[in-house]
């Protein structure tokens, strides 16, 4: 079980439960649910490392591929040159043999929890599960090349930092998706510098959808919602595709 409030509150918490069951005190939390978390002083850093290199590169054999600094290709916006093409005619679709599923159900939880470096290349490899074929499924392994060079990233929290309040950022890539004509949406808040809320997907109305974050940011905890909120976006954030 894990407790978050002020030291009195979990003091408190903390004596009632030890009255009320038979339990013991395992201090401040080190590991939950593939999040590792390293404290030191006035510093906090949550990542997934272990997650990272049991759950997916050993899982999906990568464990010893060479690492890349990229998580993805470029992409063009020539629809018959971009290298993430939707099935062709006369291509074969991969089988349930490829475990395509389960890469992008691991890589999901990584991109949502730690990592939204990868948000973007994730979200785009999903929409190909119904229909994936062998260039999609390397597409699938450069991106795990590339978490096997930065798996030790994560989410550094520090009392010291040089920024402060509530900032936010969004835009909406022009015709993205050049098969389908969609643009690409996304935005980013960060608290103190560091990210805490971001998303990647394709746009629908992208400033609405940054503002509903905001608004829930600024509600939800005291101490984010009494601090001034700073933003910046594009100005094709405040229209529809």
């Amino acid at each position: 079980m894990n407790l978050i409030g002020t030291l009195e509150e979990l003091l408190k918490t903390a004596e009632y439960l030890k009255g009320e069951f038979e339990m013991k005190d395992l201090g401040k939390t080190k590991y939950c649910l593939g999040l590792e978390i390293e404290r030191k002083s006035d510093e906090i850093l949550i990542h997934q490392s272990a997650y990272i290199e049991k759950k997916i590169l050993k899982r999906f054999n990568m464990d010893n591929a060479h690492p890349l600094s990229t998580p993805m290709v470029v992409r063009n916006l020539d629809p018959k040159k971009d290298p993430f093409r939707p099935l062709e005619d006369g291509e074969n679709i991969l089988g349930p043999e490829v475990p395509y599923l389960n890469a992008i159900g691991a890589l999901l939880y990584l991109a949502q929890c730690t990592r939204p470096d990868i948000a973007f290349s994730v979200n785009l490899l999903a929409r190909f599960s119904s229909a994936l074929t062998r260039k999609h499924w390397n597409e699938i392994k450069y991106l795990f090349r590339y978490l096997r060079g930065t798996k030790d990233l994560g989410l550094y929290y520090s009392k010291s930092s040089n920024f402060s309040g509530l900032i936010d950022y969004a835009d909406a890539g022009y015709l993205s998706d050049p098969h389908k004509a969609r643009s690409q949406m996304g935005y980013v808040f960060t608290y103190n510098g560091t990210t805490i809320s971001w998303r990647s997907t394709k746009q629908t109305l992208a400033l609405y959808e940054t503002s509903r974050e905001c608004v829930w940011l600024r509600n939800s905890p005291a101490t984010i919602s009494t601090l001034p909120l700073s933003g910046y976006s594009s100005p094709q954030t405040s229209s529809s595709p």
